[in-house]
């Protein structure tokens, strides 16, 4: 393991994630934390030239529609099924006391 991880980055992490780790605990963070940089190391090692960076690995596109009016909002509709309307809009009880 060619990443050694220390008491103090451990505690700091702990500390960061809100983390009370027992001793135990605390050596077993330490070694995985030192396994993932081993891995990230291991992965520096790969020739990358002529790969294009990317943010996503599928082909990502804008799939929105155009903003178009369809068919208007429905409120006649919608209003018929009302037992009481005003203005365009729903009567309904009061549900403030006074």
């Amino acid at each position: 393991m060619a990443n050694i991880i220390s008491d103090e980055t451990i505690e700091y992490v702990g500390i960061l994630a809100k983390l009370s780790l027992s001793e135990e605990e605390r050596e077993q963070a330490k070694k995985d934390m030192g396994r993932m940089l081993d891995y990230i190391d291991k992965l520096n090692e790969l020739d990358t030239t002529g790969v294009e960076p990317m943010s996503h690995v599928f082909a990502v596109r804008n799939v929105f529609r155009e903003d178009e009016v369809t068919g208007g909002d429905g409120r006649e509709e919608v209003l018929r099924n009302a037992p009481e309307q005003k203005d365009d809009m729903f009567v309904v009880p009061s549900v403030m006391s006074h």
